[in-house]
């Protein structure tokens, strides 16, 4: 379970051609061990702030690869270093030669589901450690701008294919929904809204007021 729910929250953590608009995104996590209430996050270029009841708030930064954990309660912080994730996305990765996929693909079934008021079609990704379902809202609107924004914190070490996932550019619409089983568990990813509307520079900045817990 402890795999799933690091897998889910990378990739929670884990696409158009004009001017960048921040997203603010909220999304119900169920499943796993998962608190009730609902994710929020926000992007702004290339980084990324993740607000969860009862968890750290965190602030990824994809030019740099760096994540920061913010405390609140406590008004403290600490720093997650590329190379520190990049160890943690290989460990969660790693697998024997022999069970090694030969290139997943996002798969159609031909399922159809009505979610949040969008029709939605499930694609299937498979790999010997979990099982995908994506149900992607071709329709929705502006779906490549906001994918492209999606994307946008997630390159280097943050790069979805790197943790085995695909990248939002593969999707041909929103994934509204994205349910992950592996070994015996399952988590439900559902996004409930999108805004466009501009977010402040200091949400992705450390508070004057926090001290730096050391590792």
């Amino acid at each position: 379970m402890g795999n799933l729910a690091a897998l889910s929250s990378i990739i929670t953590f884990i696409l158009l051609i004009s001017a960048r608009a921040d997203l603010t995104i909220v999304q119900r996590v169920e499943g796993a061990g998962q608190g009730h209430g609902d994710t929020t996050v926000k992007i702004k270029g290339d980084k990324e702030r993740i607000d969860a009841l009862d968890q750290p708030t965190r602030i990824l930064d994809g030019k740099s690869g760096e994540m920061t954990n913010l405390m609140n309660d406590q008004k403290s912080f600490v720093r997650v270093s590329a190379d520190q994730i990049k160890a943690a996305t290989e460990s969660i990765n790693k697998f024997n030669d022999d069970q090694k996929p030969a290139g997943p693909k996002l798969n159609p079934t031909g399922k159809k589901e009505a979610i949040n008021g969008y029709e939605t079609e499930e694609f299937v990704y498979e790999t010997p450690q979990f099982k995908a379902s994506f149900w992607v809202a071709t329709k929705y609107p502006d779906a490549a701008g906001i994918l492209k924004e999606m994307q946008a914190p997630l390159s280097g070490v943050w790069k979805s294919s790197n943790m085995g996932m695909p990248d939002y550019t593969d999707f041909t619409g929103v994934p509204i929904k994205t349910v992950i089983s592996m070994g015996g568990n399952q988590m439900t990813t559902t996004i409930m809204s999108i805004k466009k509307d501009p977010i402040n520079a200091t949400e992705f900045e450390i508070p004057k007021d926090f001290q730096e817990l050391k590792r």
